[in-house]
């Protein structure tokens, strides 16, 4: 009987930093640190760009919702007291309860080496079509009566978004939308066995970028949606706050085609579509 040994690999530089952040620390609150720290700063970092084309004059021609402007300084203001204190309140208990489940279900947290890159690729794009697919249900079905009045109308109030406002929900509304973040990592390493902190991490950090450009209120040439066919991005997403139906998705486009909750939407297209070609015929006469 021959005894197979996993050969030794040198950890790389980012590698040795992770395992040096749990050396000798408690595994469960350095991953609450780490989770609950990288989203802070993620979150208002993405915001950032957004708030300086604000202030630029040039850039103004890329909002969409021309005639109706909600990114003041106090409404950007009074949005990031909120968003805030919802992070503190009701994200971090969330993710108070992250480690347990997740060790439990055999995540691997300090150890290394990471994952290729190819296989955390193919991971966090499953976890992506699985959050789209469940927020698309849990989105439309915030939109039913009593659950619109009382609990999503909250992040309607703004019809023409920002980035700020991404997580500006009611508790209920980011416990529910927060569940279909986590599960796909977490139903993916209880049957797989094979999922890194540092891929939900990343997930997490996409997941993040995703959510504000969607509620950016900009349509930029580098817009996401411009060079990935099927993304959703701030032109559709902007749609449903400004309408308060269709376009339920967050990343992708297909469920609202394939469940036809896209036809209003394709019909104010084609209407702004009708009127952009006017504009440039009345030009060149």
């Amino acid at each position: 009987m021959s005894n197979t040994t996993v050969p030794y690999t040198t950890p790389s530089f980012i590698e040795s930093q992770w395992q040096s952040l749990f050396e000798g620390r408690n595994e469960a609150l350095v991953t609450l640190a780490l989770l609950f720290f990288s989203h802070e700063i993620i979150y208002f970092t993405r915001c950032l760009p957004y708030l300086i084309a604000d202030q630029i004059p040039a850039l103004q021609k890329y909002k969409i919702q021309q005639k109706t402007i909600q990114n003041t300084s106090q409404n950007q203001w009074k949005v990031f007291r909120y968003v805030l204190m919802s992070h503190f309140f009701f994200e971090l208990p969330m993710i108070v309860g992250f480690h347990p489940v997740a060790v439990y279900f055999g995540m691997a947290i300090s150890s290394v080496p990471f994952p290729p890159l190819s296989k955390m690729a193919m991971q966090i794009f499953l976890f992506f079509v699985f959050e789209d697919f469940f927020h698309y249900w849990a989105h439309r079905g915030l939109h039913y009566g009593p659950f619109y009045k009382h609990i999503h109308k909250l992040h309607h109030e703004w019809s023409a978004p920002f980035g700020l406002a991404a997580e500006y929900a009611h508790p209920i509304e980011v416990l529910i939308l927060g569940t279909g973040t986590i599960s796909g990592p977490l139903i993916w390493c209880y049957f797989t066995h094979d999922l890194h902190l540092i891929t939900t991490l990343t997930w997490m950090t996409l997941r993040l970028f995703q959510a504000v450009e969607a509620h950016s209120g900009y349509d930029f040439p580098w817009s996401t949606h411009n060079w990935l066919p099927g993304w959703s991005g701030a032109e559709h997403h902007d749609y449903h706050h400004m309408a308060f139906t269709n376009n339920f998705s967050t990343s992708f486009r297909w469920w609202d085609h394939i469940f036809g909750t896209n036809k209003k939407y394709l019909a104010y297209r084609a209407r702004k579509d009708q009127e952009l070609k006017a504009q440039e015929v009345k030009k060149e006469l």
